[in-house]
């Protein structure tokens, strides 16, 4: 079998196995967010943390909750890692240092992951497993919690309650998050993923290449940090890392749970509104977004470009023999369509237009799928946005699933879509012209520009993996890539969340022949070119500087 035949065939198993999950799941979530019932555990957590699980909150009083939990998140998990040398079960690792504890801190609370120090080598059991693996299950649970909230904004009339966010949270954790981690938990288990607390131990020493290498519970680990949509990985190597990912089906197993939720909320988003074409509308759009960019990459990852290339049967560079080429261009995609950051290869040793791709995927704003919840909600901008630009077009007053388009409501989506790209650029602008930051890239010209737009493309947009070839671990990098993380994820919270308000106070408008239909095809192919042509507005002029540049000098 050729590599291309085993990379279109790993394609359309992940595309059944989603379809499969799809509505089953889709559904379950649906009555979960929908349900009155508070079960015994869950009202043990109410009861430690003081919150009313009843109690409807609106806008301003949901935010406060993400905000106050996702700050004292921080604040313990820096905690945690300061004084980690003190801790038992820390391996004989020393305590964080304060700039990359900080980072460290606000990448894992902001659902980025993103990391700039090797985890084997840095973190013992108690900051894994008791600080870090506890970040993935609430970080994610936080972000579907917000999707919800603005789902409600649409479902609700003549009332600003929006739910609850600490029984958002609970719930999408104890009902959604944990089962299914349990399960696949088991699965990697099976496929040869390690998971228990051993300390440091000699690996190889009869062979003459003996390493040092630390156990950990790394199955449980790694399976919220695919399904959360999270990324960071126990080891330094990610999920290149034979005890992270050992097998081809791992792989294939893992990218299934990178998209299983993101994919599958599209489907609790129509259950919600009472319209599951909306549903499917909006599924449509990211499929087209997702499998578009897959083919892309395995295409360009695949094209020969001399006789290394043909002897190697496409880009060998920087992927596993295991997984080869096809596998790594699925994984890759996956990860930077959606805010996960996970890698099974490095990004830097792609072709000069595949780091392009993977770069573009996350400055898309990681919406096809997306992350888990910010995806959606994400995805539901831009489809305010496509409406708007609709209505301007027939010199009709925008509405979508029920709701007017008003000044205020384009003004919060407006926001949205500006601030990341903000952050990106005027980070990178800054550390490019700084005399210091330039001193971390391994490279020089257009690739070593690429490794910074790449890094703050990764940090304002929540996604966590890198292009592998910068020295993050510097004052600058860890304190402005921190910054960006924080600022990337709360900031379009603030907005998305003032929007659900300000749609749940309105009145339905009733739907009449002049009415867009935003559940046909024709509606999907003007958010899909919407999204396409305000992202490369946005960013071409910043691409065409790096990966661009070097793809066509290549």
């Amino acid at each position: 079998m050729s590599p291309v035949t085993a990379g279109v065939l790993q394609l359309l198993a992940l595309v059944a196995a989603l379809a499969l999950a799809y509505r089953p799941l889709g559904d379950r979530m649906a009555r979960v967010y929908s349900s009155e019932e508070h079960h015994r555990p869950e009202k043990w957590i109410y009861r430690a943390i003081g919150a009313n699980p009843s109690a409807e909150m609106r806008w301003p009083a949901y935010l406060r909750g993400v905000l106050a939990f996702s700050a004292v998140s921080v604040l313990f998990l820096y905690a945690l890692q300061r004084l980690q040398g003190s801790l038992p079960g820390s391996l004989g690792f020393v305590s964080i240092d304060p700039d990359q504890a900080f980072n460290t801190a606000a990448s894992f609370v902001a659902n980025t992951n993103w990391q700039s120090y090797a985890g084997e080598q840095a973190m013992g059991h108690v900051v894994q497993t008791g600080g870090l693996a506890v970040q993935n299950f609430v970080s994610a649970a936080v972000g579907m919690a917000v999707a919800v909230a603005l789902v409600r904004g649409f479902a609700r009339s003549r009332t600003g309650e929006l739910g609850n966010f600490w029984s958002d949270l609970v719930r999408g954790t104890v009902r959604i998050l944990l089962p299914i981690s349990v399960i696949g938990a088991l699965v990697l288990v099976a496929c040869g993923v390690i998971q228990n607390f051993a300390g440091i131990h000699e690996v190889g020493q009869f062979t003459g290449a003996g390493r040092q290498w630390n156990g950990g519970a790394v199955a449980s680990q790694e399976v919220i940090k695919e399904l959360g949509t999270n990324g960071g990985g126990y080891f330094n190597a990610n999920s290149a890392h034979p005890f992270e990912n050992p097998t081809p089906f791992s792989n294939l197993f893992e990218i299934f749970l990178v998209l299983l939720i993101p994919f599958a909320l599209t489907r609790t988003f129509g259950r919600m509104v009472g319209n599951l074409r909306q549903g499917y509308a909006i599924l449509a759009t990211m499929a087209t977004i997702w499998l578009g960019f897959t083919a892309l990459m395995m295409w360009t990852e695949f094209a020969h470009h001399g006789p290394a290339f043909d002897l190697a049967g496409g880009a060998m560079e920087g992927k596993e023999t295991r997984f080869g080429i096809g596998g790594s261009s699925i994984f890759a995609v996956a990860t930077t369509l959606t805010s996960t950051g996970a890698v099974n290869s490095f990004h830097s040793s792609y072709t000069g237009f595949g780091g392009g791709i993977a770069m573009l995927g996350m400055q898309l704003g990681e919406i096809a799928p997306g992350g888990v919840g910010s995806g959606l909600y994400g995805m539901l901008i831009m489809a305010i946005i496509a409406v708007f630009i609709a209505g301007l077009m027939v010199g009709r007053t925008p509405e979508y699933l029920g709701k007017k388009i008003g000044t205020r409501q384009i003004k919060l989506a407006a926001c949205y879509i500006l601030i990341t790209p903000a952050l990106v650029l005027c980070f990178t602008a800054a550390a490019m012209a700084l005399p210091t930051p330039g001193n971390s890239m391994a490279n020089p010209g257009a690739h070593g520009f690429s490794e910074i737009l790449y890094a703050y493309t990764s940090g304002a947009n929540n996604n966590g993996s890198a292009f592998a070839g910068l020295n993050a671990d510097t004052q600058w990098f860890n304190s402005t890539i921190g910054i960006a993380m924080l600022l990337g994820r709360f900031l379009p919270i603030v907005f998305v969340l003032a929007l659900a308000g300000s749609l749940a106070e309105q009145q339905p408008v009733p739907e009449t022949a002049g009415t867009l239909r935003t559940d046909k095809p024709l509606y999907a192919g003007l958010l899909v070119a919407t999204i396409v042509i305000i992202t490369g507005l946005t960013y071409f002029p910043a691409l065409a500087l790096g990966p661009l540049a070097e793809g066509l000098a290549s």
